[in-house]
C-alpha cells in the first residue's frame, strides 16, 4: 500500500538484508522498474508518469535501490555492483517472483543489464532506456551531477542537464529534489558512491562486451536524441551487440524520456511487454 501522505513511500521489505521501499502496483506479469542515479532520486520521482499506465495491464514493482530513496542506509553499506545485484534479486525472492521484466533507467539501466547476464532465467525481457552499462567517457554533465553539493542554484542547474524542454525544468521541481536531497543520510550516501576521479564509476557499472553480446533477451533500447548525460553511442552500441534488441531514439528529447515523452514511452514499452504475454499464453 502507499502512504497517501508521501506518494514516494510504499511497502517495506527486507531484501537481501536491506529494509527496501518499494512501490508495488497492479497484477499480472511483473515488470521491475529500476531508477537512475540524480540527487534525491526515488523510485516514485523517476516513474511517477509510467506507473498508473503500465499498471493497468501488469504488476508494476519500483523499489528504491540501497543508498537512495526511503530504503534502508546501513552504516557498513558498500554501494557496489555486487550489492545492488544482491538487493534486486533478494526483492525478487522476496516478492515471490520466480522471473520478471526488468525496465532500467541509466544507472537501472546498467544494473538491469547486469542482472539479466548474471541471472537470465529471472528476466524475460529488458528495457534499456539511456542506459549506462557499457564503457565511454564520463560527460561533463554526468560528473556534475555525480558530484552534486546541496544548494538549490546547484539543483537547479542539474535539471537543466536532464530536459532537452527547459520548461520542464521549474523552480518548483528543482526545489522538490533539492529537498528530497537534503532529509537525513541522503546525501551522505549519495556522496560516497561516486567520488571522483568518476571515469572509475563508468567501467565498475559496465558488463563485458562478450557477456552483453551473449544475451538471449529480447530487449527494448530507448534513448533521447540531445542526451547530454548518457551519450547516444552507448545505446547504438547496445543495440549493435545484443542480437534480438531494437532501438527507439525520440527526437527533442534529453535524459528524460520517461518524462519528456511520458505516453509515447509508456505506450512503446507497454506494446514491448505485451507481445511476450502473447507468446505465453501460445
Amino acid at each position: 500500500m502507499n502512504n497517501p501522505a508521501n506518494p514516494e513511500i510504499g511497502d517495506s521489505v527486507v531484501a537481501a538484508g536491506i529494509r527496501t521501499n518499494v512501490l508495488d502496483r497492479g497484477d499480472g506479469f511483473p515488470v521491475v522498474l529500476v531508477h537512475g542515479s540524480g540527487p534525491g532520486v526515488s523510485a516514485w520521482a523517476n516513474w511517477r508518469t509510467v506507473m498508473p499506465v503500465l499498471a493497468a495491464s501488469r504488476r508494476v514493482i519500483a523499489p528504491d535501490m540501497l543508498g537512495f530513496g526511503f530504503t534502508d542506509r546501513p552504516a557498513a553499506a558498500n554501494y557496489t555492483m555486487d550489492a545492488w545485484l544482491s538487493q534486486l534479486l533478494g526483492l525478487l525472492d522476496t516478492l515471490d517472483v520466480p522471473q520478471a521484466d526488468l525496465v532500467g533507467n541509466s544507472f537501472g539501466g546498467a544494473l538491469s543489464l547486469a542482472l539479466a547476464i548474471r541471472h537470465p532465467e529471472r528476466v524475460r525481457r529488458l528495457v534499456l532506456m539511456g542506459s549506462a552499462g557499457v564503457e565511454f567517457e564520463l560527460t561533463p554533465a554526468l560528473d556534475a551531477i555525480w558530484g552534486y553539493e546541496p544548494s538549490f542554484e546547484s539543483m537547479r542547474r542539474i535539471m537543466d542537464y536532464f530536459a532537452y524542454d527547459r520548461t520542464l525544468v521549474t523552480d518548483e521541481l528543482a526545489r522538490l529534489r533539492y529537498e528530497a536531497s537534503i532529509q537525513p543520510g541522503f546525501q551522505e550516501s549519495f556522496s560516497s558512491m561516486f567520488p571522483a576521479p568518476r571515469q572509475r564509476w563508468i567501467a565498475a557499472l559496465a558488463s563485458r562486451e562478450e557477456d552483453i553480446r551473449a544475451l538471449p533477451h529480447h530487449t527494448l533500447i530507448v534513448h533521447g536524441l540531445d542526451d547530454n548525460v548518457i551519450p547516444l553511442s552507448n545505446s547504438l552500441k547496445l543495440a549493435q551487440w545484443i542480437s534480438r534488441s531494437q532501438l527507439h531514439v525520440f527526437g527533442r528529447c534529453g535524459h528524460w524520456t520517461q518524462i519528456e515523452h511520458a505516453a509515447r514511452f509508456a505506450q512503446l514499452v507497454g506494446n514491448f511487454l505485451a507481445e511476450a504475454d502473447s507468446e505465453m499464453e501460445k
